[in-house]
């Protein structure tokens, strides 16, 4: 946003209201991408794709975000934070449709480019109206709320799971699952903070490349997601084609990887608020950092099992505290998280592949040797995430004196 968001004075009461209203924001976003992943298969199957081909179209949600957070400042700048993020929101529910309707290649590339579009905007609008209500509050509130995300996947998940097990048309579920979740969107938006840029200033451009700040802070995001990633989408392999473990253990450590992120991030803002970004993200790349040694050198399952875990509660503050720290590193929030987003997204996006690629060349093990050197990148970079550290920082700093007088906590 490009706003002057410190010159709006809202109630104590009105804030904490935000605060659960941009959690269930975050939890219905999550939640849109877990309901699509899950029925990933039965739309390749509709569009008659190949595994190769699969790979090409599954490419494209990232391409669409990647080209459209740059836009979402203007957005919000043009229309306000809530209304933006209401529109935005709705596209991205309503995206959901698309994939499952596609016929073939070219059409379900295009609905994955809007799908990806959609998800970008509105994820860039709701992480700036979260960094915005953190700053009011004035205590970390950013890792719940992608804790939030994490559990509207899982929940989206779960009803994507059921109705792949009871054989139901993806078509006849994603027009469900969007018509719910856009309601329940537009009902949460209702309470958000409705920030608005002052008359005079300056509209932001309609695309422009981020701050350099953005780019710094995003190196660490970066390695964050390229370790999750990495652990989502190969771990399950790793134990079945390294430690030869069962296709039943195997999967469920990807699930226990995933579950372990979810609660680390809901618990994650206490660990915040007591010890600062800095130590808690310098802490987490030991733990990640731990965590991928022994993955690489287990002998066994349940001990490469305690390595992902381990991985999980490193990395699983990292994204909320880069887009924290991004929020507040310049005059323009919503550029700045544009920025950081574009790279997490990038990450996500070649982890997997890059994984691969490289196992193919050497080993897995080796592979999961790179996701510890960039684990360990966190304990080096951490101190670029200090623009959101509010350790020792005075409570009453960058507030407007009638919101100082309000007891936010």
């Amino acid at each position: 946003m490009t706003t002057d968001s410190t010159a709006a004075v809202f109630s104590s009461e009105q804030v904490r209201r935000a605060r659960y209203a941009i959690a269930s924001v975050f939890a219905v976003h999550g939640a849109v991408t877990g309901s699509f992943a899950t029925r990933v298969p039965w739309i390749q199957d509709h569009a008659g794709l190949s595994a190769g081909q699969l790979g090409i179209a599954l490419a494209f949600p990232a391409i669409g975000a990647s080209l459209a957070m740059p836009l979402a400042g203007a957005v919000s700048h043009r229309f306000g934070a809530r209304t933006a993020l209401r529109g935005l929101l709705m596209l991205w529910t309503l995206a959901l449709i698309l994939p499952s309707i596609a016929p073939n290649l070219l059409t379900l590339c295009a609905a994955l480019m809007v799908y990806g579009a959609s998800a970008g905007m509105s994820d860039v609008a709701m992480n700036a109206l979260g960094v915005e209500v953190e700053n009011r509050l004035n205590k970390s509130i950013m890792s719940g709320l992608h804790g939030m995300w994490s559990m509207g996947a899982l929940i989206g998940s779960a009803a994507g799971t059921v109705a792949a097990h009871l054989g139901a048309d993806a078509r006849l579920h994603h027009a469900i699952a969007a018509l719910t979740l856009t309601t329940l969107g537009l009902i949460a938006c209702r309470q958000v903070l409705d920030l608005r840029s002052e008359p005079d200033a300056k509209a932001p451009p309609r695309f422009t490349l981020p701050p350099r700040s953005a780019l710094i802070i995003g190196a660490v995001g970066f390695c964050a997601v390229f370790a999750e990633g990495a652990s989502l989408d190969w771990s399950a392999v790793y134990l079945r084609d390294v430690l030869d473990s069962s296709a039943g253990l195997a999967a469920a450590s990807t699930t226990a990887f995933a579950l372990t992120m979810a609660v680390a991030r809901i618990a994650g803002d206490r660990v915040v608020d007591r010890f600062g970004a800095v130590r808690t993200v310098r802490t987490g790349g030991v733990l990640a950092t731990v965590g991928g040694v022994l993955v690489v050198t287990a002998p066994n399952a349940a001990l490469a099992m305690c390595g992902f875990g381990l991985m999980g509660l490193g990395i699983a503050v990292v994204v909320p505290l880069a887009f924290a720290a991004a929020g507040r590193s310049g005059p323009n929030p919503s550029q700045a998280i544009a920025g950081v987003a574009t790279i997490t997204y990038t990450s996500g996006l070649i982890a997997p592949s890059a994984i691969g690629s490289l196992a193919e060349a050497t080993s897995l093990v080796v592979s999961f040797g790179l996701v510890s050197v960039l684990a360990f990148g966190l304990v080096l970079g951490a101190g670029v995430l200090r623009a959101g550290d509010r350790k020792g920082a005075s409570s009453d700093a960058g507030r407007p004196a009638a919101a100082q007088s309000e007891p936010l906590h």
